[in-house]
């Protein structure tokens, strides 16, 4: 059942089974990324179409399988220098060139079993919610004016409306006539935030006042 499909030399036959299966099953990791985490389209075709190429660099070197993972780690390194990609991007990145890398040197029976259990663990975990938290961490950011001892200034807006909150940094900005001041915080539940942004522009004087996902992660 695990044995390779690919002999001493590499046929048309078994190139095309190869292709067409790590196609199949790049479709299915792109699948399970969109269902388990919001992405662009790009990257969703990206993970589709990746493990079809890491195995076609895997055949193109005839099986040897150090000279492919080297090229295969060269291939991966643009996606790594271009652009900084969340933790489940990564996640699939490499799901996909395993993938990639088993059909390449003709395991394919393994590569669908594989592909099976593990988009089958990832929809699980996604479906139990599983490392969520009961409350969404977020980035606030309030300028104040300088002049304004900033130390517990929102202490009772953050009584009422957080269930935790950190001030991690504070800065001057605007010829440093203000304070820049970057606070993580967990909302209650069922807290309007307006509510709880107006409540924190009467104490800073209307200013600047920005609530926000602490981290702001792209992808390709």
């Amino acid at each position: 059942m695990f044995n390779s499909i690919i002999g001493d030399t590499l046929t048309p036959i078994s190139f095309a089974i190869c292709l067409g299966v790590a196609l199949a099953l790049g479709i299915v990791v792109a699948i399970t990324h969109q269902k388990t985490t919001r992405s662009s389209s790009n990257f969703i075709t990206t993970l589709a179409v990746l493990p079809m190429l890491v195995a076609m660099a895997i055949m193109l070197v005839n099986g040897n399988l150090g000279a492919g993972v080297a090229t295969v780690g060269v291939f991966s390194l643009v996606r790594f220098r271009s652009i900084a990609g969340n933790s489940r991007s990564i996640l699939s990145v490499f799901f996909a060139m395993a993938i990639g890398l088993a059909v390449g040197v003709g395991y394919i029976a393994f590569a669908a079993l594989f592909t099976i259990a593990v988009s089958a663990i990832i929809a699980f975990l996604k479906f139990i919610n599983f490392g969520e938290t009961s409350h969404e961490d977020k980035k606030l950011v309030v300028l104040i004016p300088e002049d304004i001892d900033y130390t517990d200034i929102f202490d009772d807006i953050f009584a009422h409306y957080t269930a935790s909150h950190t001030l991690e940094k504070s800065k001057t900005t605007n010829m440093g006539s203000m304070y820049e001041l970057t606070y993580r915080i967990s909302l209650k539940k069922k807290v309007n935030e307006k509510e709880f942004i107006d409540k924190i522009r009467v104490k800073n004087g209307n200013l600047k006042v920005a609530l926000s996902h602490p981290l702001i992660e792209e992808e390709l």
